[in-house]
């Protein structure tokens, strides 16, 4: 399959093949590296130890954009039966954001062999991108399709500017970013220290995480698929070459020669994201306030040269708010063609319905909380 536009003429071509997909390392990082809007979760490591933990044999569906030799753009794909045939984004729920990559030097005709490709997926499929940041290469996808499509509202991110702690600390009100400023006081005097996991040692680094964060949340309600063993596998397969490559960084703090949390951030040329951290008990008994040495951990990563924004990922959590984040609202993506129309019709369908369900469930929560009657 080809595309032409202009002078230029780009093949592309759909990979199924998971040793194929495995080889394509070099090749796709030259590519993501290319992409300014790329995030740290379509990375080759990450993608493809994800498929290696979560992906079904036969549903690999890759398209592959090249110019000559050269991949200049792609769209990581896996077939899905429930509940429609789709096609969706490889990284599942445990990725905060999901999108194509094009390379910025062939931004439009890139764009444009991947609307042909996709169109061509679409005949048999409906193609459901969600979790889409904006500014995504996926947006001008969407803006050039020649069929059935739709925007909705997907999961909202927290996201902070790319600035030192200092400067962060300036956007508070002044009493919390005294209090703020007391708190990196206490973890001084305490003697809680900080290093970066070099590469050979990231294995080990990332088990303890795991170890820490399993402590921390036991007895308390946690995402679970954090605790699984699939997960464990990803992760510990993923971060040593994302380390080596620049694309996430590890963090241990120590407290008396012994490690008392580690945090993972996730790194891209614009995005710095906090993804898992995990901190022992004991210090939050020392009254340490673990999210604050955790941002200012991450601020090191967001200044300088190459400023990045710091994201907070998905979630609402209050200790978020504390520092005035702006919200970052991600959106879902649904392309169709002619005979897959019913298939977007019915996706748009459900996602109303479980909206729907969400709002009446707030408000069910909010009743009781106000001691308000209830409908039941």
């Amino acid at each position: 399959m080809s595309t032409a536009t202009g002078a230029r003429l780009l093949t592309r071509r759909l990979c199924v093949d998971e040793d194929e997909f495995d080889a394509l390392a070099e090749p796709w990082g030259r590519l993501h590296r290319a992409c300014r809007a790329a995030t740290p979760f379509q990375s080759h490591a990450w993608l493809s130890s994800w498929w290696r933990s979560y992906g079904r044999p036969g549903r690999l569906r890759v398209l592959l954009v090249r110019d000559g030799d050269r991949l200049v753009a792609a769209a990581p794909l896996m077939r899905v039966h429930r509940p429609l045939p789709a096609l969706k984004p490889l990284g599942g729920a445990i990725s905060d954001f999901a999108d194509v990559l094009v390379d910025d030097s062939v931004r439009e005709a890139g764009t444009e062999a991947l609307v042909a490709g996709l169109g061509e997926l679409a005949a048999t499929a409906l193609i459901d991108f969600g979790e889409v940041r904006p500014g995504a290469c996926l947006e001008g996808v969407h803006a050039r399709w020649r069929g059935p499509r739709r925007a909705l509202a997907d999961s909202a991110c927290l996201e902070l500017p790319g600035l030192p702690m200092e400067e962060l600390l300036q956007r508070l009100p002044a009493p919390r970013a005294q209090r703020t400023r007391a708190k990196l006081r206490k973890l001084a005097k305490l003697g809680v220290e900080s290093r970066i996991v070099p590469p050979d040692e990231v294995e080990a680094s990332v088990r303890t995480l795991l170890h820490l964060h399993q402590l921390q949340w036991s007895g308390r309600k946690v995402t679970s698929e954090h605790l699984r063993p699939r997960f464990r596998e990803h992760l510990l397969r993923a971060m040593r070459p994302m380390v080596t490559a620049g694309e996430a960084v590890v963090t241990e703090f120590r407290l008396d020669g012994e490690v008392v949390a580690a945090d993972l951030t996730l790194l891209s040329g614009t995005l710095a994201g906090g993804y898992l951290y995990g901190a022992h008990p004991r210090l939050r008994e020392r009254k340490v306030d673990v999210a604050t040495m955790l941002l200012d951990a991450c601020t090191r990563h967001t200044g300088g040269e190459q400023r990045r924004a710091l994201s907070l990922l998905r979630g609402n959590e209050p200790y978020k708010h504390h520092w005035r984040p702006e919200p970052v609202a991600n959106r879902r993506f649904l392309l169709a063609r002619g005979r897959t129309r019913p298939l977007l019709a019915a996706a748009v369908w459900d996602a109303s319905a479980r909206r729907w369900a969400k709002e009446r469930l707030r408000e069910r929560a909010a009743r009781r909380e106000g001691g308000g009657p209830s409908s039941e």
